[in-house]
């Protein structure tokens, strides 16, 4: 019975189990699909980070690499997906290590982005990644990023 609710309401599956654990009726639990969900959790905030990162890599790189093309959207990205990954890391601090790992990946998927996007094609871009976690993570880099005061 439980499979079957597993597989045609998961919805109703999940309450169901919450109601079972509240109730510390642990041997009606379906831990199979239980252990199953949540793995599954915790490849979806990785997922989640990467996707961030790829799309934060992939405005750097536009950033960099069309320098007469910059535009307020791009900035906006850039400071919206930092902010996100920040939040993703602060509400899973293990993942800080997961970082160094993820970054090639994240990498090939921002050139995909920029390929996508612009005129360049991935022979104008880095093969490899060039930016660092410290710099990825640092709302304040690349320099040029946030626009200064006009002077008077």
């Amino acid at each position: 019975m439980l499979n079957t609710l597993y597989e045609t309401d998961f919805y109703a599956w999940t309450q169901e189990q919450a109601t079972l654990l509240k109730q510390g009726k642990f041997e009606c639990l379906d831990v199979g699909n239980l252990i199953e969900e949540i793995e599954s959790l915790g490849k979806q905030q990785r997922r989640e980070l990467k996707n961030r990162l790829g799309i934060l890599i992939g405005h750097l790189l536009k950033w960099h690499f069309q320098p007469k093309n910059r535009s307020k959207s791009w900035r906006v990205t850039i400071r919206n997906q930092r902010r996100e990954i920040m939040d993703i890391l602060a509400e899973n601090p293990s993942l800080q290590s997961y970082l160094p790992e993820v970054i090639p990946k994240a990498h090939q998927m921002g050139l995909d982005l920029v390929v996508l996007e612009t005129p360049l094609d991935y022979a104008d871009l880095p093969a490899t990644p060039i930016y660092t976690v410290t710099q990825l993570l640092d709302p304040n880099f690349p320099e040029d990023l946030h626009p200064h005061p006009t002077c008077p």
